[in-house]
């Protein structure tokens, strides 16, 4: 049986050749390794600043405390996304607000958004889920009426840009993932863009235990290990070498899976955002009896996916007294049953997608029966 996975990270022999040689210095901690991984990202997206984290998790949750948010502020993100999103609200002990979301981009509900802000509401936590670029014409006009800073969650969405501006540099806090799910990976691993260069400072002293290297005495204030080591690291700064080259290769492969896809019916593609170029970090459909669906093409030896999920349906979040539901949630709950995530990496061939569409054609069918 022919097995296509769902990804398969890049792991060429500069790669190897780069893990191999921190290996061999001595030298496995946060170091000049990660230091010029930030450096390359930094001038990818354009940015002042760019800080690896051990997580996309830890950078959000820094994120919130560079700000100041805790005890009796309020944030605010959309019920379509990983839980970590609003974990970490919850982790500095500010209270989650959740909106629903737009049943096309699947990004927050702009509307909703507005509707949910009060006097305690410090940040707003967007989600440019999938790779699909928020609309910053919407949430600039929101964030300048009512004074608030954005804190994009941009795990997905290296490579995405709107307006012809790379994620990274619209938030006032924008924060990656390098999972391995991502294009660009160490393993494990985030990384935190500003062009605030107080943060930035506070940020960078705040995960290296609080240190910093202007006082005589250099803990002035406490702080935790959120350091990304030089061997991880290393994998991800070879991969952002090459940053271009493999965008370019994920565009191409989505491209020809939406040329594809136009002539099988009772799948629907999610828009992308006006104005935005989409990164693809996943390739996602609708399709109605997804379950079904998901199970058939499993069996077929071809690795499909969830989406993700709709916090309003977990009790992490439901049963929380410091989580606020705006609304019931009805196109969340709906795009959270529909979303189907199709196999796409950087070795596939165009008879791997064919032959993907033409299996992915043959369980809708079955499933209707």
């Amino acid at each position: 049986m022919k097995k296509i996975p769902l990804i398969k990270p890049f792991i060429n022999q500069a790669v190897r050749d780069k893990v191999l040689e921190v290996l061999d210095s001595g030298f496995l901690t946060e170091g000049t390794v990660t230091r010029e991984l930030e450096e390359l990202f930094s001038k990818y997206t354009d940015t002042l600043h760019a800080i690896a984290f051990t997580s996309c998790t830890t950078g959000m949750e820094t994120a919130l405390r560079a700000l100041g948010i805790g005890p009796g502020d309020e944030v605010i993100v959309p019920d379509y996304t990983y839980p970590a999103t609003a974990s970490v609200v919850n982790i500095v002990g500010a209270k989650i607000v959740i909106v629903d979301i737009d049943p096309q981009t699947m990004l927050l509900d702009y509307a909703a958004l507005e509707n949910a802000i009060t006097p305690a509401t410090k940040a707003i936590l967007p989600v440019s889920i999938f790779g699909n670029p928020l609309d910053y014409d919407q949430l600039n006009r929101i964030k300048n009426k009512y004074g608030l800073n954005i804190i994009e969650d941009a795990a997905c969405s290296i490579g995405a840009s709107f307006r012809g501006k790379r994620a990274g540099n619209l938030a006032d806090i924008s924060v990656f993932s390098m999972h391995p799910r991502k294009f660009i990976t160490t393993g494990e691993g985030g990384m935190l863009t500003t062009n605030n260069p107080g943060w930035a400072e506070w940020i960078n002293s705040y995960k290296h235990f609080g240190m910093n290297g202007k006082d005589s005495l250099p803990f002035q204030e406490i702080g935790t290990n959120y350091k990304l080591s030089d061997i991880l690291s290393a994998i991800g700064l070879e991969q952002m070498r090459i940053v271009d080259t493999l965008f370019s290769r994920r565009k191409k492969l989505a491209s020809y899976y939406l040329e594809l896809i136009e002539t099988v019916s009772n799948i629907e593609v999610p828009a992308t955002t006006i104005n935005g170029d989409h990164a693809y970090q996943s390739f996602c459909v609708f399709v109605e009896n997804r379950d079904e669906i998901m199970q058939d093409m499993r069996s077929k030896g071809i690795e499909v996916q969830i989406g993700t999920y709709a916090l309003h349906r977990q009790p992490a979040f439901y049963e929380r007294p410091d989580c606020r539901l705006t609304s019931d949630m009805e196109i969340s709950a709906r795009v959270e049953k529909r979303v189907l995530t199709l196999p796409l990496f950087h070795e596939m061939t165009k008879q791997d997608q064919e032959y993907i569409i033409d299996e992915l054609t043959k369980s809708i069918v079955a499933s209707n029966y």
